[in-house]
């Protein structure tokens, strides 16, 4: 290795050059840089020495497994607050593990350099010489808080304790709690209220309320509004603006409270700006007047969709959609979102393409009548560099194959479908497809065909290509680039993993690795295990399929046995090289462990999406024989633990009902992958027995009393309080507390309620009765009421649907809700009545429109359906009706795309679930390539007496995702030959989220990753060892 004076010189160069290559090679001493700060002494390290060394060691953080992460054992204050400097401009890119340990480290630098005590036990004698912190060390001065900065949010709560009341104040006044708390979501409730309750009892009521402004997110966790003035209100929105109000219902009602306290002072379009992204608190009835020049003052605003469509309608009125002029299009481009699918559909070209930004937030319809516009001003070519995001992937595959697209980064960078990916991949050069470095969205494309055929002396360089941005490496993808590339090592020596060299272990993507065959992994030897480890750190597991058993099983005892074999031996710093993998441990193997790493196993285990079921029940007991019974748990530990708990029923029902559970299951909601019914009902439980106003009124009590008899005296009524906090959880009411609704409460909920996509019959009988009751009889409901009904609108019977005025927003806004085929072909009458529109007369943006609602056209109606119109929607009919009506769609399909058995990847994957409706000797008749992009969603749609009908070979080329669709119905119609084939090709479960969402490692502008860095800079290095050897 080279010395530290080489390493110096050689960053001193690269500091001082302005050549790119100049950066891959930064990427690489990186790692030489930061083991030199963390290794040598600072006795032998000036202060500028130190400073080239973190410049250049910052690259690494970002890429570094946290078990490699190893922060220096001692350093002056002065380095510390250098290294620190450094630890907070790369916290956005570190995993929530290397947050604790930068969080420990810091913790234990305070207390070394400022208060000369340890905090934990050491075998490096200068740390033995100092004396033990003592429990009631005021370490969390001041000085200590800044240091921290972000990573304060990384903190326990009784940290807290150990800041004295003087120093805590003084943060909170000179603004450094603000800066360092900046994201709700990242911290605790239990860290929050700790520090707030500190704050709030050091400060008199008068002082806390003009300080509010210097909360930072903590004001995301006062409990109430406190008596605030309009000024005070300007103050505080933009910090509840940094609050996560998705799953908070409390932020939402104090952010509705000052909007509307800031608009009772003055209700102009100008105080709108004032409140920010607060706006959308507002409901659209509360907007003020607005006016056509008040448009301007709209570009910086975040509105929601119903409120565009409010301003629009303010400024519209009865207007027609053709009697809009271009003048007014323009300006109302701030609001476009709210404009109607119809007069979009005039919208000119160069409107469109002059400013792609308002297009990000628009709705399939209002895209596809854009799009209508683009095709007749327009050539192909010209537009479709120019468009992006949902806009670009609304493009048919007609437009793309006509358009002469040559391949360039411009083209690299755009966002494409998987149809669209798959057609440009299909019209380049083979040879080309893999020279271009970074395909980004267009690896969606690439097939395991063109995988296979790929030389062996090329893969892999091919494979370090497609792995290097890991948001578009599919489960698919990843499974065919790793058997092509074991098969491929294998050749050069059938013993090849067996005795892998370190070099040759280095040169497999971490991302593949997870997919080397059990057998394969057992005969690695030890000699690389340390490497193994490291890249398993850096590996997506979640690429597995998840009923992969036996490989999930075979990585954790590798890893087990590269950790010494002896699970009884492990350390809590081991435990973090498992990752999600520790979940495979059964508990007979997690009792093994010592106490305190059973501890952090535990809590590891709960932070993780997949628990498997079989472990379910013994894994609860454990955590309850280890932590005792969950009601007597501190708020932290149940911050911790409470994930594993609402894996069972049982102990979720039996979580206590006690105000704090309320905010710590709001907490962890966005974090939970499986939300049960049991769960639904806990949190309905708590928010109606925590919520204040949840008594009802004297006069109720005795109405229901004189009704029902005294056993209902204590029975629970909506009202509005409790509806606003429930949102989804409202499902739970019976009808008969929905019947004790009063018509006030309903009137001013019905949007809350409208919200609600699962409710049962009997609840939709009550709650459409009440909307009757509301708004007037059906044919008198206007379309402002139609929307504002919501899902409610499944309750009013199929000739009371006929009659309601439908518009295609109206239908965007009911899509999601849960309707049966009758009532959907009621929806469309009552559309095609409405807006006087056939189904001959449909174009592509009225059948986007209609969406799901299209299932209820006819056999006659789908026949008359416009060949060009569906052939412009099938892209965005994401549809899934009854086989009888797929059947229709697909004979559509058949007349514009040919005989099935001519169908491309490209075509498959954009006709979806319109595959269903195949017959068994259609389905028969695909190619087998076309398997693994049939729409996940189909699958389960596919009748099995025709799914019966696949072919041995087609049913192993559907691919994990798709496997893992399979019914137990479409599964018992096969043959046992036929089903040993679907389980050959590794049946997985689906988890897209999971394998397409970034984490911080690998979040933003794609990075070139270790082994890529290796691959591409080791002809250099050669060079500049040379030269600094001169």
């Amino acid at each position: 290795m080279w010395n530290c004076t080489d390493l110096l010189t050689m960053i001193k160069l690269m500091r001082n050059s302005s050549v790119a290559s100049a950066c891959y090679m930064r990427a690489f001493v990186a790692f030489l840089s930061w083991r030199t700060l963390t290794t040598q002494s600072e006795d032998n390290m000036d202060s500028d020495d130190y400073d080239e060394l973190l410049w250049a060691a910052k690259p690494a953080l970002e890429d570094m497994p946290p078990s490699e992460m190893k922060l220096p054992l001692i350093a002056t204050r002065q380095k510390v607050k250098k290294m620190m400097k450094v630890m907070q401009e790369e916290r956005e890119r570190m995993s929530e593990n290397k947050r604790k340990k930068v969080a420990d480290w810091i913790k234990q630098q305070i207390a070394q350099n400022i208060f000369n005590c340890t905090m934990k036990p050491s075998s490096d004698s200068r740390l033995k010489q100092m004396r033990p912190c003592r429990a009631s060390e005021k370490w969390l001065n001041c000085e200590a808080m800044d240091m921290i900065g972000q990573y304060l949010v990384q903190l326990k709560a009784n940290d807290v304790d150990s800041s004295p009341k003087e120093e805590l104040l003084e943060c909170f006044r000179s603004g450094k709690l603000k800066s360092a708390f900046r994201k709700d979501s990242e911290m605790k409730p239990s860290l929050a209220k700790r520090f707030l309750r500190k704050i709030q009892e050091s400060l008199s009521p008068k002082e806390f309320e003009e300080n509010l402004e210097r909360l930072g997110t903590l004001v995301c966790h006062l409990k109430k509004p406190p008596n605030v003035t309009a000024e005070l209100g300007r103050k505080l929105l933009p910090q509840l603006n940094a609050c996560n109000d998705v799953n908070n219902p409390g932020i939402k009602k104090m952010k509705k409270y000052l909007t509307k306290l800031m608009m009772s002072k003055s209700n102009t379009a100008k105080t709108l700006l004032e409140l920010g992204k607060s706006v959308r608190a507002l409901s659209p009835k509360d907007l003020p007047r607005i006016s056509w020049d008040d448009l301007k003052l709209f570009k910086s605003l975040d509105l929601t969709v119903a409120q565009q469509r409010a301003v629009v309608k303010q400024l519209l009125g009865r207007t027609k959609c053709g009697e809009v002029s271009d003048m007014k299009l323009m300006d109302l481009q701030p609001v476009l979102r709210g404009l109607p699918c119809c007069v979009l559909k005039r919208i000119k070209a160069q409107m469109i393409l002059n400013d792609t930004e308002p297009l990000k937030q628009m709705s399939k319809c209002q895209l596809k009548a854009m799009l209508k516009g683009l095709r007749k001003d327009v050539k192909t070519l010209d537009w479709v560099l120019k468009l992006d995001g949902d806009m670009l992937r609304s493009v048919p595959l007609r437009y793309l194959a006509k358009a002469n697209i040559t391949f360039s980064d411009e083209l690299n960078n755009k966002t494409w479908s998987q149809s669209q990916a798959l057609c440009l991949v299909e019209k380049m050069q083979e040879g080309k497809l893999f020279k271009i470095r970074g395909l980004r969205s267009l690896a969606q494309g690439v097939t395991c065909e063109m995988i296979n055929q790929v030389p062996d002396s090329e893969v892999q360089n091919v494979t370090q290509n497609l792995t290097d941005d890991p948001r578009w490496l599919s489960r698919r993808l990843a499974l065919c680039l790793a058997k092509k590339l074991f098969a491929t090592l294998e050749k050069k020596r059938a013993d090849f993993f067996k005795t892998i060299t370190e070099e040759e272990m280095n040169e497999i993507p971490s991302l593949l690795l997870p997919f080397l065959p059990p057998e394969k992994l057992k005969d690695l030897p030890d000699s690389v295990c340390q490497i193994f480890l490291n890249k398993m750190e850096k590996a997506n597991v979640y690429l597995l399929p998840l009923r992969d058993r036996r490989s999930r099983s075979a990585l954790a005892n590798k890893i087990l046995s590269c950790l010494g074999g002896n699970i009884s031996s492990l350390t809590t710093e081991e435990v973090d090289s498992f990752g999600p993998l520790l979940c495979e441990f059964n508990v007979s193997q997690l009792r093994q462990m010592a106490p305190d790493v059973l501890n952090a196993s535990l809590q590891a285990m709960a932070q993780h999406r997949h628990n498997p079921r079989r472990n379910w029940t013994d894994l609860i007991e454990l955590v309850k024989e280890t932590f005792g019974d969950p009601s007597g748990w501190s708020t932290e530990t149940m911050e911790d633990l409470s994930p594993l708990l609402l894996l069972d029923d049982s102990a979720t029902s039996a979580l206590p009902n006690e105000p704090r559970m309320k905010d710590i299951l709001f907490f962890l909601m966005p974090r939970l992958k499986r939300i049960s019914a049991a769960l639904r009902k806990k949190m309905f439980d708590l928010i109606t027995t925590t919520t204040t106003n949840t008594t009802t009124s004297n006069e109720a009590r005795k109405k229901r009393a004189a009704n029902s008899g005294s056993s209902t005296i204590n029975a629970k009524v909506p009202t509005v309080e409790l509806i606003e906090e429930l949102e989804m959880y409202n499902v739970q009411w019976t009808p008969e507390e929905l019947n004790r609704m009063s018509d006030q409460t309903f009137r001013g909920t019905i949007e809350t309620l409208a919200s609600v996509d699962n409710y049962r019959a009997d609840q939709l009988a009550v709650l459409s009765e009440k909307a009757t009751k509301l708004l007037g009889p059906v044919s008198e409901m206007t379309e402002t009421n139609v929307v504002e009904m919501g899902c409610i609108t499944q309750g009013f019977s199929d000739t009371d649907l006929e009659m309601l005025p439908f518009t295609s927003e109206a239908l965007e806004n009911i899509a999601r809700c849960r309707w049966n085929e009758s009532k959907m072909e009621s929806v469309w009458k009552g559309f095609s009545k409405y807006n006087n529109l056939t189904a001959e007369q449909l174009d592509a943006a009225d059948m986007v429109a209609l969406g799901r609602f299209i299932c209820g056209l006819n056999s006659s109606e789908i026949e008359q359906l416009d060949m060009d119109a569906f052939t412009d929607a099938v892209v965005d009919l994401d549809v899934q009706c009854s086989y009888k009506v797929m059947e229709q769609f697909k004979s559509l399909a058949v007349s514009v795309f040919g005989d099935p058995k001519t169908w491309t990847t490209a075509q498959v994957s954009e006709l979806k679930n319109i595959i269903a409706g195949l017959n068994a000797t259609e389905l028969k008749s695909l190619d087998k390539s076309v398997f693994s992009f049939i729409s996940e969603s189909c699958i389960p749609l596919i009748p099995p007496r025709n799914f019966a009908a696949l072919s041995v070979e087609q049913l192993q080329a559907l691919g994990p995702d798709n496997t893992a669709m399979v019914t137990s119905e479409q599964l018992a119609a096969l043959s046992k030959e036929k089903r040993e084939a679907l389980q050959s090709g590794k049946a997985g479960s689906r988890d897209q989220t999971q394998t397409q969402t970034q984490t911080p490692e690998d979040s933003g502008a794609p990075s070139v990753s270790v082994e890529g860095i290796a691959a591409f800079m080791k002809p250099l290095l050669f060079l500049l060892t040379g030269f600094l050897l001169l």
